[in-house]
């Protein structure tokens, strides 16, 4: 009988079994991703194995958990294990099925990669725990769960939907560059005190200032966020950052506030608990977090240089609680079209910082030459249109978004410091922002972008890819 699969020209040479064993990684993500997306031209799932509902329930074990909180490797083990096991139950009827071995595979190589055991305890999908009422994650579980034994005999879909919240990322950095809710990316000048979230239970406002004489450029030198009062989790704390000063404390000096609530398991196994509202301190003076587990939110806040910057993870549920009265959010809505400095998302580089030449000269006058106490982060530097790239890409190798703010912010202020500022957003970014496959944004019109938006050359790429693998694994 012959091999089962599709048959592609060219995957013959693709599926030597060093290959496989080399990209193994990102062939499976490429499997996962296509059946998602209901490609339908390889093997799909049969009605009687249960892989996609193994799958569907690790996505919903692991959405909350983000590598910022404590616990996160103990929990993520804790799902790999479930997971697996679930595919142990399944694997009779699931022989020959390419996404379960898929599965199988990629469950391996988690493992190895985040350095689980085989061996220990794992996470339910339907846990018989306590309501913790000032933990967000399990509020809406056990919500759902409640609905579910409610409606069980509704349409599946209907409570798949439902599953799990969805959250929201907002970031501010630099002169200043701002991503909204929706990904839209976009360079302001908002000089003074803007809100950036105001809904019901959150308020987050910065104050940006000019950063050269003679340019619309400003950046932020101080942050005030307001967790407002919860019942029975918190009254109001109220925090406030401004340069040189990034406390690890609320206005009233605590560090915390409710009731332990919440157990955890640190990555050495270490069990501890943690309140509703807490602050961590990750660098003195450098890189706060600030933790709200009754709503589900998680804030970083850095300075670098002589600026701040912001980053925001919030469940979009919470995000849209809010009255006519509190539209004015840049996180929400974006900045108003007069404060914009970009053009639909096109970052027009300056042609040249003629207020930096000023301060240099300045700096050249013998009254300013024993004042080096004056620029403590280091003096401006004058940058030409390579120059500032080349300093970028010691940091940002994708030229996306964050790349190009970069090297504006170099030509715009001579201040290197904005460099470590536009890697540190993107990393935050990268550790608070939901979806993964939204991550990039480049340049409007950069050939990046083009690139990305012809998906053809891509989806033929990885229908031969896929063919390939199943040849090698039948």
């Amino acid at each position: 009988m012959g091999r089962a699969g599709c048959c592609c020209r060219g995957a013959e040479r693709l599926a030597s079994p060093s290959l496989v064993r080399r990209f193994r990684p990102l062939l499976l993500l490429i499997i996962a991703l296509c059946c998602g997306a209901h490609i339908g031209q390889c093997q799909v799932a049969t009605p009687q194995c249960r892989i996609q509902k193994c799958t569907t329930d690790f996505v919903s074990l692991t959405s909350h958990l983000t590598p910022a909180v404590d616990g996160f490797h103990t929990e993520f083990c804790k799902a790999l294990r479930a997971y697996s096991a679930c595919t142990q139950r399944t694997a009779k009827s699931c022989r020959g099925n390419l996404v379960f071995h898929s599965a199988v595979l990629g469950i391996s190589d988690l493992m190895s990669q985040r350095n689980c055991s085989r061996d220990g305890p794992t996470s339910s999908t339907h846990p018989e725990v306590h309501l913790e009422p000032c933990n967000y994650h399990s509020r809406t579980q056990h919500a759902h769960a409640h609905s579910h034994g409610h409606a069980h005999s509704h349409a599946h879909s209907h409570t798949h939907g439902h599953s799990r919240p969805g959250y929201l990322f907002c970031g501010l950095f630099g002169d200043p560059h701002l991503r909204t809710f929706k990904d839209s990316f976009q360079t302001c000048k908002v000089e003074g005190a803007w809100p950036l979230i105001d809904n019901d239970y959150l308020s987050v406002q910065v104050t940006n200032v000019p950063v050269v004489p003679g340019s619309s450029a400003t950046a932020t030198n101080k942050i005030t966020i307001i967790f407002k009062p919860y019942e029975g989790c918190t009254d109001q704390r109220v925090y406030q950052a401004v340069t040189d000063n990034l406390p690890a404390a609320f206005d009233d000096g605590t560090v915390s506030s409710g009731d332990p609530i919440h157990t955890f398991a640190g990555a050495d196994g270490a069990a501890g608990k943690v309140r509703a509202l807490w602050i961590s301190e990750r660098t003195p003076g450098h890189h706060v977090e600030l933790h709200a587990g009754y709503i589900g939110v998680t804030v970083i806040v850095r300075q670098l240089g002589r600026y701040l910057t912001l980053a925001v993870r919030i469940p979009e549920e919470l995000a849209q609680a809010y009255d006519a009265t509190q539209d004015l959010q840049l996180c929400l809505n974006g900045c108003p079209s007069g404060e914009r400095i970009d053009q639909a998302g096109l970052l027009p580089l300056p042609l040249s910082p003629p207020a930096l030449g000023l301060q240099l000269q300045q700096l050249r006058r013998p009254s300013y030459s024993s004042q080096t106490q004056a620029y403590p982060y280091g003096a401006p530097q004058v940058f030409g249109v390579e120059g500032a790239k080349e300093r970028c890409r010691e940091k940002l190798e994708v030229q996306d978004i964050y790349f190009h703010s970069c090297v504006f912010d170099l030509l715009t202020t001579g201040d290197a410091n904005f460099t470590i500022a536009a890697y540190s957003a993107q990393k935050d970014m990268e550790s608070l922002h939901p979806h993964r496959d939204r991550w990039r944004i480049y340049p409007r019109g950069s050939a990046t972008s083009t690139l990305h938006s012809d998906c053809q050359p891509i989806r033929r790429l990885t229908l031969l890819l896929l063919c390939a693998l199943s040849r090698a694994l039948m």
